[in-house]
């Protein structure tokens, strides 16, 4: 078979920084170099992004819910991608808003198959940004929603185990394939965790936790704070670093200072992935986390490529990822017991160096973004044969 050209659409990228955009970047990077060239169609944003080559910027709309996000206009995302007078073998879409509808028009238009990454799992999200509505009712309705959308297209890649299965109870029947995004090893060397330090004033011995992500309401900062107070009570200079922005920031920051840990907690941003983030990941002791939402939980990978051992729940997507992981621990959200699984970490030398060891060669052996690059790759070719000779896509997949 000849090499493929796909059209990816997103209504949210780079400089925007959370799962989806690293995604999208890692796939399209490894794709690249398998042979199978991409286009991204991506909102505009006010803040100008280094974009790389292939990636066209279509005017969007200000958010008033989500002011970090844009609403893309539909018609010049069209407009842009017939511009381009290129021919596409598919469409991929990664994300279930005006690109997932725009989406299904020019596959129409085009006469190609559309592959579509269910990368949120919405129906634990909405009640975070629409609180005034029942929580049963948002509900209903992302699956009610996701369920038409899904088989709306040809094939969903789902990014765990776990969102496959919620998809299926949903009553999707539309093919799905399980295909997590990878890491690009070569691109997490280095990192000098001294400088991280030394650039905001952090003692070399100071123990340092660490979170990374969004600064959203589903990421269950608000326990991680709780955690916080415990663990001060045995490692008292304890400091929580937080890296990233989002809509829950300054409820964030209410709770630190109602709670006295305003010392104990430093705010540092987003921070560039080339240089500054990989400082803060070599800077830190152990890396917590206890989302609820997360189809895969990347930053988790992340962390441990970085040899920093972590303390995580393991709910939705990073129960696969941290199922059988050497150089995690992994704890109910129990408050007394992921604190001492903290505490026990950040006290203890030789056990930290330890997992740290034990997470770098856990991410190198199994999380390799060239291996899922090589699967998606697979899917893209299987969907485009199929519908090349007319064969169903749909339910082939399908549970019996």
């Amino acid at each position: 078979m000849r090499p493929l050209r796909v059209l990816m659409l997103s209504d949210v990228y780079y400089p925007r920084v959370n799962g989806v955009s690293t995604s999208i970047q890692t796939f399209r990077r490894d794709l690249d170099r398998l042979g199978c060239a991409s286009i991204l169609a991506a909102p505009q944003y006010p803040q100008a992004g280094d974009d790389g080559p292939g990636v066209v910027r279509v005017r969007s709309r200000y958010l008033p819910l989500d002011p970090e996000d844009r609403v893309l206009v539909a018609r010049e995302l069209e407009r842009a991608v017939l511009a381009l007078h290129c021919e596409f073998d598919l469409i991929h879409v990664h994300t279930p808003f005006v690109a997932h509808y725009a989406g299904l028009r020019l596959a129409r238009r085009l006469g190609v198959p559309v592959v579509e990454t269910y990368h949120t799992f919405f129906e634990e999200y909405l009640h975070h940004y629409l609180p005034f509505l029942p929580r049963r009712l948002l509900r209903a309705a992302a699956r009610a929603v996701s369920r038409r959308q899904c088989e709306a297209v040809d094939a969903i890649v789902a990014p765990s185990p776990q969102m496959e299965a919620a998809l299926r109870d949903y009553g999707v029947r539309t093919r799905i394939d399980v295909i997590p995004t990878g890491l690009d090893l070569s691109s997490l060397g280095g990192g000098d965790g001294a400088r991280f330090r030394a650039q905001y004033g952090i003692g070399s011995d100071r123990p340092i936790a660490l979170t990374v992500g969004r600064v959203a309401f589903e990421k269950n900062l608000d326990f991680l704070v709780r955690i916080l107070e415990r663990v001060r009570g045995k490692v008292p200079s304890v400091l929580h670093v937080i890296a990233g922005e989002g809509p829950a920031l300054p409820a964030l920051r209410r709770q630190v200072a109602e709670r006295g840990l305003a010392d104990n907690v430093l705010f540092v941003g987003n921070l560039d992935r080339s240089g500054p983030l990989l400082d803060c990941y070599r800077s830190a002791n152990v890396f917590v986390f206890a989302a609820r939402t997360e189809t895969q939980g990347l930053v988790l990978l992340e962390a441990m490529a970085q040899g920093v051992p972590v303390v995580s729940t393991a709910v939705m997507g990073t129960k696969s990822v941290l199922e059988g992981a050497r150089g995690a621990v992994v704890v109910d959200e129990d408050e007394a017991q992921f604190a001492a699984a903290v505490e026990r970490v950040l006290m203890d030398r030789t056990l930290r160096s330890s997992l740290g060891a034990d997470a770098a060669r856990f991410v190198a052996e199994q999380w390799s973004s060239a291996e899922t690059a090589k699967r998606m790759l697979s899917l893209y070719q299987g969907i485009v044969r199929r519908t090349s000779v007319g064969a169903p896509v749909l339910r082939s997949a399908a549970p019996s």
